[in-house]
């Protein structure tokens, strides 16, 4: 009996604080000074020591069959250089270990913002179309280690997707 594999195409919508408030928060240039308030990133680095890093990420594409969780943690990411990139998300659902099918939205993200990610966030990417780009990372040191949830949509409904 063969397998069937189908590619679900996702509308990328470009990212705006309010299209993606669900996920996280986009943060924008402020000026020098501004006090603390809602426009920058609330984030939960309080579980253990945080890494703040630059990787190196090459012909990454926009196709994905894989998305991650982390629950201890806020994520974020943006890309230097001012390179645009793709990122597909699905809300946090706690009871679930695996995302909502019909939640799993696309985003396009310009090079002169980043975006946080809310704890529990479901999130497949950075995927683009350069050759390569270098994204700063902000999460916990051990993330990857303790704290990386994967659902893999090949082996659970034989599912790939393309951020279009």
């Amino acid at each position: 009996m063969s397998t069937l594999q189908t590619v679900q195409q996702l509308q990328a919508e470009w990212v705006t604080p309010e299209n993606f408030r669900r996920y996280g928060q986009v943060i924008s240039a402020s000026q020098d000074c501004k006090a603390y308030d809602a426009e920058d990133a609330n984030l939960n680095l309080q579980n253990g020591i945080p890494r703040f890093y630059i990787m190196r990420l090459q012909g990454r594409g926009r196709k994905f069959h894989k998305i991650t969780r982390h629950v201890q943690c806020t994520q974020c990411l943006g890309s230097l250089e001012g390179k645009d990139w793709f990122i597909a998300v699905c809300p946090p659902n706690n009871n679930l270990d695996e995302p909502v099918l019909e939640d799993i939205a696309a985003f396009r993200i310009p090079g002169n913002c980043f975006i946080k990610l809310n704890e529990g966030t479901w999130h497949a990417g950075p995927y683009f179309e350069h050759e390569a780009v270098d994204f700063y990372n902000l999460e916990l040191s051990d993330t990857n280690v303790v704290d990386h949830f994967t659902h893999d949509f090949l082996k659970s409904h034989q599912l790939e997707f393309e951020m279009v």
